[in-house]
């Protein structure tokens, strides 16, 4: 079992158990509106959208915005809630052309790669960048069992079997890399979880721009 086949297994539940997550985090909607206000100048990707509740969120800033995801199962949920445009596909080799977006929003699903499809990935969101594209990159950092740059897995999620491993990031050494594939860090963001409303990690957030 792999990624793509674990969040096709989950994917009614999990968007059921996130749908509206977004009204208790504050701080990630102010993030977000940010972002939109200096993406809108052209399209933006959604890359690991999941059932397309963050798709939908910019999509209401007015932003033309096209969710992406590795899970086939996702992306019919997020057909079947919204009106947007989704698509399937691996974020280490985007099906978009070079320079046609003017924002990548990517949250919480680098955690899924190793540092060389992080490496991939993030010169991905460079190469489908328009020149001044920025990219926001959220991730989690630490929780009570799994330190920062620490790893665990996953074999049972809601009762379903599946094998997702989950990266716990280090913020400065995403900034290296994102660096490395061509961007400026504009900003960083990290906060403690918001009780009860998310799984309990700290949490890190990075705005960077393709110069």
């Amino acid at each position: 079992m792999n990624t793509r086949r674990s969040y096709d297994i989950v994917a009614d539940r999990y968007a059921a158990e996130i749908d509206d997550e977004l009204l208790a985090k504050p701080w990630d909607r102010a993030l977000l509106g940010a972002f939109a206000e200096q993406a809108a100048g052209g399209p933006v990707l959604d890359v690991g959208c999941g059932p397309g509740h963050v798709t939908a969120y910019l999509a209401g800033w007015g932003l033309d915005v096209f969710g992406l995801d590795l899970s086939t199962g996702m992306g019919a949920v997020a057909r079947r809630t919204t009106s947007l445009p989704f698509a399937t596909a691996d974020m280490t080799a985007l099906p978009i052309r070079s320079g046609a977006v003017a924002g990548v929003v990517c949250l919480y699903a680098v955690i899924h790669l190793d540092p060389a499809a992080r490496a991939a990935a993030y010169a991905e969101f460079a190469r489908v960048l328009q020149p001044g594209g920025l990219a926001m990159v959220a991730f989690h950092v630490e929780d009570e069992s799994t330190r920062m740059g620490g790893h665990k897995t996953v074999t049972d999620w809601w009762d379903h079997e599946v094998e997702l491993t989950f990266h716990y990031l280090d913020p400065a050494a995403e900034t290296a890399a994102l660096t490395q594939a061509g961007f400026e860090l504009v900003g960083r963001f990290d906060r403690a979880p918001h009780p009860g409303t998310e799984h309990q990690s700290h949490r890190s957030c990075l705005l960077a721009r393709r110069p």
